[in-house]
Parts: C-alpha cells; sequence; structure tokens
C-alpha cells in the first residue's frame, strides 16, 4: 500500500475492522516514513455492471461516478458523507444481487432518486433535475407538487 501524503510503500495496518455487513474490511494506516495515518477499504471484486446509457452506449458501473452525483445533489445540505456511502453501497448491493448484469441508468437514477426523496427533499430535487432532464422552471414545479401531496 502506497501512502497518499509521501508515496512510501512502508506502511504498517495499526487497526482493522469489518463492515456491518461484513462486505467491506476497514484497515486504519500508519506511513513508516511520514507517520501520517489513513483509512483504507477492501472489498471483494465481484463482477463487472454494465450501465446502458439513455443514448444506448454502454458502459463499466463506476462506483466511484455514483458517489460523486450523489455528493453533487447533497451539497449544501445536511445530508452526511456516512449516509451518501450507505445509498451508494445499499444500490450497488441491490444491482449485485439482481439478475442482469446490464442496467439501465434509469433504474439506478430511480433507486437513487428513492432513497434520496426518503433523507432530503432538496438533494432529491437538485437529483431528479439532472436524472430526469428536467427543462424548464414548470418540471421543477410539478416534481414540487408531487413531493407536497
Amino acid at each position: 500500500m502506497r501512502c497518499p501524503y509521501c508515496g512510501s510503500r512502508e506502511t504498517e495496518v495499526v487497526e482493522t475492522r469489518d463492515s456491518e455487513d461484513l462486505e467491506i474490511i476497514r484497515r486504519r494506516r500508519a506511513c513508516v516514513a511520514c507517520e501520517k495515518r489513513f483509512t483504507t477499504y477492501e472489498r471483494v471484486e465481484n463482477f463487472h455492471l454494465i450501465v446502458i446509457k439513455k443514448d444506448g452506449k454502454r458502459e463499466q458501473f463506476g462506483r466511484d461516478k455514483l458517489r460523486n452525483g450523489i455528493i453533487r445533489a447533497c451539497e449544501k445540505t445536511t445530508v452526511p458523507i456516512e449516509e451518501i456511502d450507505k445509498i451508494v453501497t445499499e444500490v450497488e448491493r441491490e444491482l449485485r444481487t439482481g439478475e442482469a448484469i446490464e442496467i439501465e441508468s434509469k433504474k439506478i437514477g430511480q433507486m437513487i432518486a428513492d432513497k434520496l426523496k426518503k433523507i432530503d427533499k432538496v438533494a432529491y430535487i437538485r437529483f431528479a433535475s439532472v436524472f430526469k432532464r428536467f427543462v424548464d422552471v414548470e418540471d421543477f414545479e410539478k416534481e414540487v407538487q408531487k413531493l407536497i401531496k
């Protein structure tokens, strides 16, 4: 493991913890050279999921891409990063336990939107505006009216 601060390859594991669902191992590490600490996560590498985009193109599922999209929607809200990571983990788990290896981006977007709607309405609207491609104010208004009902 390479130290993210100084690049040294000499690091030591200080602490190891399993996640609640036992799918991820969290390791606290210390760099021997600069003595700074950092955290790494290990997870079993599963088969590759393929996302079918709206234009029909296919690309490999990217956990980080999913996380970054949710982070953008949750900026300036009270949604903690732990909650975002929980959403990403839940969505990925649901996708991997499903029957299909190829999943439409629309399905993934709807899964995220449903989860965001339960925890923060503003984050949901921000995510939905990109996911559903709102064109004008009326699109926002319709979605907000749905939330009010």
